[in-house]
């Protein structure tokens, strides 16, 4: 059962309200912004999910596979994996995957990143047995995470509407395809022995799933999963593409489109309201 927040709010208004307190909360973190003065000459933020409906969808079946396939077969690998095996499997696949990393560095123009980045794939390749053991924390080396999708938004590639991918998840029209050009820089792309390529991907998935099943009751005692997912999703991708640096004419937009959709959402539900019959007393 999930938890409702707000049991005597009609749906849409409970969810916009959860909405707009995730977006609230999301400009908290990403910094101590005030308000700009000509925040309403800005002008009110689009919205970022105009085909909810299908992604809704998507969402839906999304979903209904992970609980009945991939989630199972996550929290069995995590309660019966000794930990440090996990340690090491999850070393290993960052490692394998950060050459993708140090390619959108190079791209964005990081060459400092780029450098620190290549020390840390040779010094955990080498000395860390593939990546299993990760050397290159102990010596100070910081880790970073880039993709193409990032790289194009440093470019200034706006990212387009939310969209949902079946199987893949949440992406924005800007990261669906760039996901693509990230597979090339991606050693599962030429790794060419079928049987082993295969196992190879599953153990990733499985233990990737497993790192996030922490963040699962919190999804699942949301009144809308689905927005929770979404709002958060932008959030982090805004963040990360900015390296932390959101303008403050960002959040205002943002803050300004989620609350009209609040006051849309009370309005319906007062309309909705006035139009139920009154009770009549026994």
């Amino acid at each position: 059962m999930r938890f409702d927040p707000c049991p005597t709010l009609p749906r849409a208004r409970s969810l916009r309200a959860a909405a707009l307190s995730l977006l609230l909360l999301g400009t908290g973190l990403t910094g101590c912004a005030t308000t700009s003065s000509n925040a309403e000459d800005a002008g009110r933020a689009r919205n970022p999910d105009p085909i909810e409906g299908f992604n809704r969808g998507v969402y839906k079946f999304n979903d209904a596979i992970d609980r009945n396939a991939v989630r199972p077969v996550a929290v069995a690998y995590r309660e019966h994996t000794p930990s440090w095996l996990q340690t090491g499997i999850g070393n290993f696949f960052s490692n394998l995957f950060y050459p993708t990393t140090i390619a959108n560095q190079a791209l964005q123009g990081k060459f400092k990143e780029t450098a620190q980045d290549v020390g840390r794939f040779v010094l955990n390749t080498t000395l860390g047995w593939g990546g299993i053991f990760d050397v290159a924390s102990g010596a100070r080396l910081p880790v970073h995470d880039e993709d193409f999708g990032q790289t194009l938004g440093r470019w200034g590639v706006p990212s387009g509407p939310y969209l949902v991918l079946p199987l893949l998840g949440p992406a924005t029209v800007r990261d669906a395809p760039s996901r693509f050009a990230d597979d090339f820089t991606q050693p599962f792309r030429w790794y060419n022995a079928d049987n082993e390529r295969w196992f190879s991907l599953a153990v990733y998935l499985v233990d990737r799933r497993a790192d996030l099943l922490p963040l699962q009751r919190v999804i699942d005692e949301a009144y809308d999963p689905y927005a929770f997912i979404r709002d958060g999703y932008l959030q982090r991708r805004e963040y990360a593409v900015r390296d932390g640096n959101v303008p403050e004419t960002q959040i205002d937009d943002d803050a300004d489109w989620a609350e009209e959709a609040l006051r849309e959402d009370e309005a319906a539900a007062a309309e909705e309201a006035e139009a139920e019959p009154p009770a009549q007393n026994p």
